[in-house]
């Protein structure tokens, strides 16, 4: 079997495109002569005459016909794997994603200063988007919590983080240095729509199978911190939540007796991209909860 030769299904592509040698020679910067032979060439190797040309013009034989997609998905393939190899290669651009409460600062400061030449860039995500993005490429790494579906992902975890209660100022429990699941083993809880996430941040079930009690339903961050704020409910957070401060008429104490939140560094898992590699590294060093070390 003979392999085939890239640069002559690009031509054989160009023709079946304009169905006019002429027209495919001027875009292929080639004499029309020498596309006619390249073609020929590749007709012999794949054994099969691929366009008719005739007085009416040039067109497609059935062989062309069934030959064109694939030789369409050959180029494709070959552009996208150029593509993958040069950018795992040569730095060139990296976005990281964030979602709320958490920082990426030291992390990029460091691939910044590793790779002068690289163009890192900062995208601030909503707590459902970070897989999303990842796999549609609008980021190439994302610092963001548990819980996140990981198929098809690389996640690894930075580091712990403490649960707080947040709730209105006026709650029976804002003047407690901190509270249990059992304090609150009634309290409504905001609801999201993703079943996973919302089961995580209402701890359903609680220890021993109960059900955690039903709250508003929410979609947004804003929206839950309204319903708390009206009373209607009190939510668990991370602490680095409430750190940055949220509004005045909330207030947040510690959650004892349940596991810690985590951060994660994720990125998509077929990536080699050697700035993806040194973000990760970036990420472990400097974003692990400790001091900083960048």
């Amino acid at each position: 079997m003979t392999d085939l030769d890239l640069r002559l299904v690009r031509y054989f592509a160009a023709v079946a495109s304009h169905l006019h040698y002429g027209r495919a020679a001027a875009e292929l910067h080639i004499a029309q002569p020498s596309l006619s032979r390249q073609i020929s060439q590749l007709e012999a190797q794949v054994g099969a005459r691929l366009f008719d040309r005739t007085r009416q013009g040039t067109r497609l034989t059935e062989a062309g016909e069934s030959f064109l997609p694939h030789a369409r998905a050959l180029l494709r393939i070959s552009g996208q794997a150029t593509a993958a190899a040069r950018a795992a290669a040569q730095p060139t651009r990296i976005t990281v994603g964030y979602t709320a409460g958490l920082i990426v600062t030291p992390a990029v400061r460091n691939v910044r200063h590793r790779h002068p030449d690289a163009d890192v860039r900062t995208l601030h995500l909503e707590w459902y988007e970070p897989r999303e993005a990842l796999l549609d490429r609008r980021v190439d790494a994302v610092i963001t919590r548990l819980p996140l579906r990981t198929d098809g992902l690389h996640v690894t975890i930075l580091h712990d983080e403490p649960k707080m209660l947040l709730m209105p100022v006026g709650h029976r429990l804002a003047g407690y240095e901190s509270v249990t699941l059992a304090d609150i083993e009634a309290e409504p809880i905001p609801r999201f729509p993703d079943r996973e996430w919302d089961a995580y941040w209402r701890i359903d079930p609680r220890p021993g199978g109960r059900p955690a009690p039903d709250g508003p339903p929410v979609e947004t961050i804003e929206d839950k911190l309204e319903s708390i704020a009206a009373g209607q409910a009190v939510a668990i957070i991370p602490a680095a939540l409430h750190t940055g401060g949220l509004r005045p008429d909330l207030t947040a104490i510690p959650l004892h007796g349940v596991e810690p939140g985590q951060v994660v560094v994720a990125t998509r898992a077929a990536d080699r991209s050697r700035l993806v590699a040194a973000f990760r590294t970036a990420a472990r060093d400097c974003l692990n909860g400790s001091v900083e070390r960048c």
